[in-house]
């Protein structure tokens, strides 16, 4: 697909059936036409995650001027507030996010968008793959769906997402330096505890298509017990993680990928060597508050993160 703005070339060039777009002719900034930026918005809802290539120009506060024009940009983080003013620093040397997750879902207004620009790269590997929860929720069988929509599930910061016995695995083969800025960066994290209680589905407050609400800082979900929610859980997330659901991008220095952070999910590949560094950086945008089929919102259970976001006024799309 190919349009002619009055100043920038726009087409749309698909990835994959269900998710993924890369975006060709446009220079991002904060200069530009509201038309233009209309349309990525319409891509960015189509596709779920959209990609430009060439950005180098793109400036730490370019990035932050664009993201204005898209929405509401937040904090950098409710809790890591050392890696960044404007935007979140995603740095190896800090740690490697290398399981499925959406992001800061443990607070009762997730972003609704992210922003990440690639500024260092490994030499090899670093790539990462989004998943689209739409996707995974309309493949379901009907009886899982109708299963997934009674479910509610608490998110929390303080849940053990990397699994710690591979943290302290990776710590041994870094420099101190690093290993003492991982286990930083880790307590930092934890430093505030946040705890929300999520719908497993969720209506996306613009399309209006269902999509499900989980990732990797779930702990349990409401009433059941803890073998009952990682059974459940891992059902529904390797519905999420289906190769036919996902896209890849392969990072080029300059690079931005924008992705819909309340109909995707997303994992940074950890297959280059502790020598290499990768160094990304990132604005959320607010969001609104999650809401399920039945009309009922997430709900907070611990933490204030009014510092951190507003709350996006809902769109008027139906259920």
């Amino acid at each position: 697909m190919s349009v002619e703005s009055a100043t920038e070339p726009f087409e749309v060039v698909k990835l994959g059936k269900h998710i993924g777009a890369r975006i060709e002719g446009v220079r991002l900034g904060g200069d530009l036409q509201p038309e233009t930026v209309e349309r990525i918005r319409a891509a960015l809802n189509e596709h779920k995650v959209i990609f430009f290539r060439g950005q180098r120009h793109l400036t730490e506060d370019g990035q932050h001027e664009f993201a204005q024009l898209l929405g509401t940009p937040t904090t950098p983080h409710p809790t890591v507030k050392s890696h960044g003013v404007k935007t979140l620093a995603i740095d190896s040397h800090h740690g490697r996010a290398n399981s499925w997750h959406a992001d800061v879902t443990f607070v009762d207004r997730p972003p609704k968008a992210s922003i990440l620009r690639a500024v260092e790269l490994p030499g090899y590997g670093g790539s990462t793959t989004w998943a689209s929860t739409v996707a995974a929720y309309n493949a379901l069988p009907e009886p899982l769906k109708r299963l997934a929509e009674s479910l509610r599930a608490r998110h929390t910061n303080r849940y053990d997402y990397a699994a710690q016995h591979a943290v302290e695995q990776r710590l041994q083969a870094v420099s101190d330096e690093v290993a003492q800025n991982v286990k930083a960066y880790r307590e930092e994290f934890v430093s505030t505890n946040y705890e929300t209680e999520h719908p497993v589905v969720r209506v996306h407050p613009e399309t209006g298509e269902r999509a499900l609400l989980l990732g990797h800082f779930v702990a349990d979900f409401v009433g059941l017990s803890s073998t009952e929610s990682q059974t459940l859980y891992k059902l529904f997330q390797d519905r999420v993680i289906r190769l036919e659901h996902t896209t890849r991008w392969n990072w080029e220095l300059g690079d931005v990928a924008i992705w819909d952070n309340r109909s995707t999910q997303h994992y940074a590949i950890d297959d280059y060597d502790a020598s290499e560094h990768r160094k990304l950086t990132r604005i959320t945008l607010a969001g609104d508050i999650p809401v399920g089929i039945d009309g009922v919102p997430s709900r907070i259970l611990a933490g204030d993160a009014t510092d951190y976001s507003i709350v996006e006024e809902a769109g008027s799309a139906a259920a």
